[in-house]
């Protein structure tokens, strides 16, 4: 598998410069005075899956954070630095974003690691930090364990749950579920498989489809 350093990121960009920015300037220079995204993905910050190569959007089109199996905690207004919060109360309150895709996927790492437990009382530093946060996934995967166990099928059903989970979680927050009562707002899930490159979306009767 082929390794990328810093100096090949600038290499990189360096031929971004001189192709796709310059066949695209009159798109940049619109960009240069702000944007105006439709749509917010939260997706896994997994190297595998970013969402701009999956969707195939452009700069600009999709308001994007990335987390550890792109989960969104609850609403919790206690004045702590809550990232997610963050960037969801910008896009939705600021960008007036009119829908958001929850986009979990395929051999998620962070998913395993809430399904196995295999994490469970480090300290932080040594996975501690993440344990706490796919915590959030407990009663999910307890649901999931009695019913598929925590192999192969157990881990494909608590990755379709982590997107559920935090669909339920985006509607803890006002300013999210006002705009959804009011149909200005719509939320969407999916996951991605990675081995087979298939997209799988949340239909109205709660199954994860091919879409």
């Amino acid at each position: 598998m082929p390794t990328t350093r810093f100096a090949d990121l600038i290499e990189g960009y360096h031929r971004f410069r001189d192709t796709d920015w310059l066949a695209d300037r009159a798109r940049w220079d619109e960009l240069a005075t702000g944007q105006r995204p439709k749509v917010m993905v939260v997706a896994c910050s997994d190297s595998r899956v970013d969402p701009a190569t999956i969707f195939g959007s452009r700069p600009g089109e999709v308001f994007a954070v990335r987390n550890v199996a792109a989960l969104v905690p609850p609403y919790e207004p206690d004045g702590g630095r809550h990232g997610v919060a963050a960037a969801l109360e910008f896009a939705v309150t600021k960008l007036g974003v009119e829908e958001i895709v929850v986009l979990g996927h395929g051999a998620c790492g962070g998913v395993h690691a809430a399904l196995t437990r295999s994490l469970d009382g480090a300290a932080p530093g040594e996975g501690g930090f993440v344990a706490n946060w796919v915590s959030m996934l407990d009663e999910a995967r307890d649901r999931v364990v009695a019913a598929y166990g925590t192999g192969e099928a157990g881990q494909r059903a608590l990755e379709e749950e982590g997107v559920c989970v935090s669909i339920a979680n985006l509607l803890t927050f006002p300013f999210v579920r006002e705009r959804v009562a009011a149909g200005t707002l719509t939320i969407h899930g999916a996951v991605f498989a990675i081995a087979d490159g298939r997209l799988r979306v949340l239909d109205q009767d709660g199954r994860f489809v091919v879409a």
